[in-house]
């Protein structure tokens, strides 16, 4: 399966969602590649943080932040059972080729009515791929979204009435996900029994059966 993180709204957390998702697969036994597609690069960054830091490999990162990467990924993905690209930031021929690339696409937003309008485009662009890739599913992600507030409690409600439909798996607003960043880390390896271990968990499990 190869799953596209893409918003045409920067600062959402895409990167963060992408390099979590495939290190909960990762985890499981899933053989996983990232493919960075933002020519920003923050996904080879957390790599090559994570390698100076003398952290053991969990899953391949790769820069294809190219126009023809809905040729080149699916030659990637051969071998593997998962491939997930971090998305440009914009709307761009590149978000149209990662497009075309996916099985699914996710699209982050945070608790706010502005990442919801931000995301038209997006949703314009998912209906033009589908015309040549009718199959392609999309659901929204409510990302950095802080417990208990009534923004996010609007924000999800929302998304529920929207199309694509949202992940019932949330991610929240919590310090460990920018601190295990920095280290080339991941969030539930510095606290494998805390509230973000157990929700990145949830997140991968439902994106896989949301793609089957």
């Amino acid at each position: 399966m190869i799953v596209a993180l893409l918003n045409q709204k920067g600062g959402v957390g895409k990167t963060t969602l992408a390099l979590h998702l495939a290190g909960a697969w990762a985890a499981l036994g899933r053989r996983t590649v990232v493919i960075d597609a933002d020519p920003q690069g923050s996904a080879l960054d957390w790599s090559q943080a994570r390698a100076g830091a003398g952290a053991p490999r969990l899953f391949g990162v790769v820069g294809l932040a190219r126009e023809t990467l809905h040729r080149e990924a699916g030659e990637l993905a051969r071998g593997l059972d998962h491939v997930v690209i971090d998305g440009p930031p914009r709307v761009t021929a590149l978000a149209r080729s990662a497009l075309l690339a996916a099985d699914l696409v996710l699209i982050p937003v945070q608790p706010s009515p502005l990442d919801g309008w931000a995301s038209a485009e997006m949703l314009r662009l998912l209906e033009e791929a589908r015309v040549f890739r009718p199959q392609l599913r999309a659901r929204f992600v409510l990302n950095r979204c802080a417990a208990r507030t009534v923004i996010a409690r609007d924000t999800a409600a929302a998304l529920a009435e929207s199309q694509p439909a949202p992940l019932i798996a949330r991610i929240g607003q919590r310090v460990i996900y920018p601190e295990s960043a920095a280290q080339g880390r991941l969030a539930f390896e510095l606290d494998p029994e805390g509230p973000a271990a157990a929700e990145v968990a949830a997140f991968a499990m439902e994106v896989l059966e949301v793609g089957r």
